[in-house]
């Protein structure tokens, strides 16, 4: 890193002004995910806060009369759209990077943090991001693992 920027430091507040992206420490933590690499855990963090904001302008949605409307299936399940540009954007990376990464969290090559389903004619892929504290044992969720309290996450 030979050209070395010059920062100013925080003074006073500022040093809240800033949004975060949140990595669950479980992922970091739990050897269930020890195999994952760093930049799958932080796209999962990416993920997660996409789907915050999708469930909140969806809920909106699903309290007015059409219920087809928002960011929730049939099955009440929330999902966003995010492309593979937008996160080869996000991530720095690309095509081929962001397809890997993206297989690490997949249901069908990956761990199954997310499910993807394909909608077709030039529309984007929808995205299920499974939540990571709770894990299907013999097709039936558990709530929560005994690895798993409040604090971890």
């Amino acid at each position: 890193m030979g050209n070395m920027m010059k920062f100013d430091y925080y003074y006073g507040i500022e040093a809240e002004q800033f949004s975060f992206y949140r990595v669950p420490r479980l992922l970091i933590k739990d050897e269930r995910f020890k195999e994952l690499s760093s930049d799958a855990k932080l796209l999962y963090g990416i993920l997660l806060d996409r789907m915050s904001l999708s469930m909140k302008n969806g809920w909106h949605d699903r309290m007015s009369l059409s219920m087809k409307n928002g960011w929730f299936d049939d099955e009440n399940r929330a999902y966003i759209h995010y492309t593979l540009d937008n996160i080869m954007e996000d991530l720095g990376c690309a095509k081929e990077k962001c397809v890997k990464v993206l297989a690490e969290l997949d249901s069908k090559k990956g761990i199954g943090l997310i499910e993807k389903k394909r909608q077709g004619l030039g529309k984007p892929d929808i995205i299920y991001v499974k939540n990571f504290a709770t894990l299907e044992v013999g097709g039936e969720p558990e709530s929560q693992p005994e690895s798993l309290s409040n604090t971890d996450v």
